[in-house]
């Protein structure tokens, strides 16, 4: 990238970043249909908010969203790393069923590298714009490859969309990661670090600007993806957070503290401009995360507790790594202050908007929709909830898990058995009964076996068993 675009990417960022100027808002007229807004956070582990048990990091805006809306105890991501987590939340559809099973693939034999989601399946801004939705995307997409702008989010159902991208483009160009790219590539924006706080907060103006933006006449679906806490050095926050913490905790350990009250500060910020503008009360809002807690970087999802107590962390398919926070915000809809033990995951995401609008929801898909459970209604259960990983181009990484009501499953590909642990008493995953119940295991194995979808990208999907 030569001098001259990034000059003019700096004076974008600089126009981008101008303080938000508070205006005084008539409420808007209401909508036949509500909003929807899915925010999501990068490796935001179960332990890691006030509301679920964190002692040290401050989330006091997020704590007070639980009081007003409905945790779930028993949520799950789509997978425990990014890219197919993300793909489940955008099709409804678990890890077996997907095009992405890991980060990156095999191409022809001759490297592993990312894998675009592809373009049959259908992911929930597209259902949701046939239900006469305006659509957005602000943040992290990890769902595209750097060569093919068409499989970046703007191609697949959002009609504005603010990206980050990395890799090559199809010149063979490193992609610099601090740009922006608006709408694909018609327009880029420059993150310039040193200005703000985190990344995040460079975002979030982007989606207060979109909400000025918009049409009034079109109910909105905003998706806002977040990086925090993500443990690359590059997006470290430059923070006084917690300096009273300097001697006594590691440098990163501030940091990652920092990121996530940062984050608290962010959402804070877009609840209040939804109340200043009179559409919260007409707005169902959900906050998750992609996966279980990092363990990067220097970083050790210890210091927190940031699984909450349970077993593993990012990238494994113990509760730890897939088991996140979740609550769900909908003022005078979602009864206030609830906790619901009911297991549900991101595949269950799509189909719940799509009725939410109105709207059938994909016949392909592996989720159900729990707006019932939202709403307090008699709501119907999953026979079985289903994950797969393939981390690296080995058997070793290649990992499924299924649970089936209290019972839950993993097995890990190059081991060649399946554990079993019964998460009614034993909820941390410490004591494998499987040879107690191999009634539950055949059970299992049979959900394993069936589930996983041969996939060329995948070496071992379709599972990894001795005959």
């Amino acid at each position: 990238m030569n001098k001259f675009w990034l000059g003019v990417f700096a004076v974008l960022a600089i126009a981008c970043g101008k303080k938000q100027e508070t205006k005084v808002v008539q409420s808007k007229k209401k909508l036949d249909k509500p909003n929807i807004i899915f925010l999501l956070a990068d490796d935001l582990g179960y332990g890691e908010l006030g509301s679920y048990g964190q002692k040290t990091i401050r989330t006091p805006f997020l704590d007070e969203v639980a009081k007003k809306g409905l945790k779930f105890t028993d949520f799950y991501a789509g997978t425990s790393v990014c890219s197919p987590s993300r793909a489940v939340l955008m099709t409804g559809k678990h890890t077996g069923h997907l095009s992405i099973r890991g980060n990156k693939g095999k191409w022809e034999g001759k490297k592993w590298d990312r894998v675009a989601l592809k373009k049959s399946e259908t992911t929930v801004a597209e259902v949701l714009q046939t239900a006469g939705y305006q659509t957005a995307m602000i943040g992290k997409w990890h769902l595209g490859v750097p060569e093919d702008v068409s499989t970046w989010a703007h191609g697949r159902g959002f009609d504005y969309a603010v990206q980050e991208q990395w890799g090559e483009d199809k010149n063979g160009n490193e992609i610099d990661e601090r740009v922006h790219w608006v709408n694909n590539d018609q327009d880029s924006i420059f993150y310039n670090y040193n200005k703000y706080k985190c990344l995040d907060e460079f975002r979030t103006n982007f989606a207060l600007e979109y909400l000025d933006k918009k049409s009034d006449d079109k109910p909105f679906f905003l998706y806002m993806s977040y990086r925090i806490p993500h443990a690359h050095e590059f997006f470290l926050s430059k923070t006084d957070l917690y300096v009273d913490k300097i001697e006594e905790w590691p440098e990163i350990e501030r940091r990652h503290a920092a990121r996530i009250t940062m984050l608290d500060a962010q959402i804070k910020r877009l609840f209040d401009k939804l109340k200043q503008s009179g559409e919260l009360e007409n707005t169902l809002i959900v906050i998750s995360s992609d996966n279980g807690p990092t363990n990067e970087n220097h970083h050790s999802y210890r210091f927190f507790d940031s699984s909450g107590g349970l077993k593993g962390y990012k990238r494994d398919l113990y509760e730890g790594g897939i088991r996140v926070p979740m609550i769900a915000y909908w003022e005078g809809k979602i009864r206030s202050g609830a906790t619901t033990q009911f297991p549900a995951t991101f595949y269950d995401i799509l189909p719940t908007f799509a009725e939410v609008a109105g709207v059938a929801a994909p016949k392909e898909i592996d989720g159900i929709s729990i707006l019932p459970e939202l709403l307090g209604k008699k709501q119907k259960g999953h026979e079985f909830l289903y994950w797969e990983i393939q981390e690296g181009p080995t058997v070793k990484g290649f990992r499924q898990a299924t649970r089936i009501g209290k019972w839950k499953a993993v097995r890990y590909g190059n081991n060649y058995h399946t554990e079993l642990y019964n998460l009614e008493t034993d909820m941390q995953e410490t004591k494998d009964v499987s040879a107690l119940h191999p009634e539950i295991v055949a059970q299992a194995e049979g959900i394993l076996k069936r589930e996983s979808e041969k996939n060329k990208h995948f070496p071992f999907s379709g599972g990894v068993f001795k005959e």
